[in-house]
């Protein structure tokens, strides 16, 4: 209910606009009932985002066909009403709040980075460098238009990754 909310909230606000007493009166509930569990609008986006993303489904059986799923899946995610707002609004403050840099990358970056290089046997600055290309890319269109990547921009990005990362070979 408050996840929902949230992203609610956010969807029709904007992530600056969509404080804590507005989620909580969105959701029918005290704020003090969202920072009991929640020690900051941070702290509950990041949580908010595990639950939307879900775990990454990695489908197929190759290299090529793991890592593609992977980014259709992550740009399919961030495109959803709120979810997109909400990660690069968690992400921007993030930059100047090393706490929630913590939070963000130990909540919500290590659960998919484990997973990626568990499917794809990468060490973990290759896996951290994927992320970062291919989540960057889609924030950045979202935050330059408004809106998320279309789906043959999606696939123009999947095409321009996997030469570098499909092969397993580590240039480093």
């Amino acid at each position: 209910m408050v996840f929902a909310a949230t992203l609610s909230t956010i969807d029709e606000l904007g992530y600056a606009r969509a404080t804590v007493d507005r989620i909580a009166a969105a959701a029918g509930v005290a704020k003090t009932t969202i920072y009991r569990r929640w020690p900051s609008k941070g702290e509950l986006i990041v949580d908010c985002l595990l639950d939307a993303f879900g775990p990454i489904p990695l489908e197929g059986a190759g290299r090529a066909e793991l890592m593609s799923s992977a980014v259709h899946w992550i740009a399919a995610k961030i495109g959803e009403p709120g979810v997109g707002d909400a990660f690069a609004g968690v992400f921007s403050d993030a930059v100047s709040d090393p706490a929630l840099r913590v939070v963000l990358s130990t909540r919500l970056q290590d659960r998919y980075r484990l997973a990626l290089q568990d499917a794809l046997g990468e060490p973990e600055h290759r896996v951290l460098f994927f992320i970062d290309v291919v989540v960057g890319t889609l924030l950045h269109r979202m935050g330059m238009t408004g809106e998320p990547m279309v789906d043959a921009d999606v696939a123009a990005l999947v095409e321009m990754v996997l030469p570098y990362f499909a092969d397993g070979a580590d240039p480093t």
